[in-house]
Parts: structure tokens; C-alpha cells; sequence
């Protein structure tokens, strides 16, 4: 199948753009070599008029699927929920100079940056806390202890935020 793909590309390609793909054509060409690629081995009777077909499903499913989303993001716009403006040089200042507040607290927790590197690893990288155990050559408990530290930390930051 494969083989016959290669061979008739360019014939494909063009029943595409004359079918109305225009400059989706490669890329609906693409999802049929995936499919072609994923499928389960099984002879076929007429490989080129198999992929023929699979060209016109493909491009079927991609204008469906354009279709749809320009349909939801239209209703979704008209329920109000239009992206909000970015937001202005304040904003950006006071969120900054949180974030900073935020790293300068979790940097103090212990003489080491262990606690803030954990915090780190866990929160933003997604790492679990067992990885980190055994990447820091420390303890689950270890772990868990400055993961609590870091959060009651956070916890008194967001509260003196909150008073501003």
C-alpha cells in the first residue's frame, strides 16, 4: 500500500486540489500516509482506488471538522466570552512584582534551595514527588515535608495579597 501511495503522490495531490482541498492538499495527503502508515496490514483488492477514497474522506473530515470549530468559536464569541484586552502596564507591574514576592519567599524557606527546587519541580514541571526523591537523593517524606512548607508559604503571600 505504501508503495502505491509513493507512486501516485502527484496523482493524488491533484485529484485533491481539483476536489477543493487548494493549499490543504499536502496536508490532507499527510493524514492519509498516517492512516496508510497506522493501519492494520490486510490486503486490499484495488490499493489505488482505496486510496482514492481514503483522499476524499480525509479531505471530508477536515472541512468537517473546520466547519464545526469555526461554528463553536462563532457561538462561543456570541455568548459573551470574547477574549479579554492583555492587560495593561499595572497590571504587569503588580503581577511581576508578585512573582518575584513569590520566588524571594520560596528561595527563603531553607538555607539550601531544596524546598523552592522541589516546589519548582513538582508545581511547574510536572515531576512526581517520587522522581524528585530519588533525583535530589532524598527521602519521599523529605519531599512531602517541603512541599508543605512551600505551600503554608504561599499561603501567607497570597493572604498579604489579598490585604493590599
Amino acid at each position: 500500500m505504501e508503495h502505491v501511495f509513493l507512486e501516485h503522490r502527484e496523482r493524488l495531490l491533484r485529484f485533491l486540489r481539483a476536489r477543493g482541498a487548494g493549499d490543504q492538499a499536502e496536508d490532507v495527503l499527510h493524514d492519509v500516509w498516517q492512516r496508510i502508515v497506522n493501519a492494520p496490514g490486510g490486503p486490499v483488492e484495488e490499493p489505488l482506488s482505496y486510496l482514492f477514497r481514503a483522499a476524499e474522506n480525509a479531505m471530508r473530515d477536515r472541512h468537517r471538522a473546520s466547519l464545526a470549530r469555526t461554528h463553536r468559536e462563532t457561538n462561543w464569541a456570541a455568548s459573551g466570552n470574547a477574549p479579554e484586552p492583555p492587560p495593561g502596564g499595572e497590571r504587569v507591574l503588580i503581577a511581576r512584582q508578585r512573582l518575584a514576592a513569590v520566588n524571594a519567599s520560596l528561595d527563603a524557606l531553607s538555607p539550601s534551595p531544596r524546598v523552592a527546587t522541589i516546589f519548582r519541580r513538582f508545581r511547574l514541571e510536572g515531576a512526581g514527588q517520587a522522581e524528585i526523591a530519588r533525583d535530589l537523593g532524598v527521602s519521599l517524606s523529605t519531599v512531602e515535608k517541603d512541599l508543605q512548607k512551600a505551600y503554608r508559604a504561599l499561603a501567607e503571600i497570597q493572604e498579604r495579597f489579598d490585604a493590599e
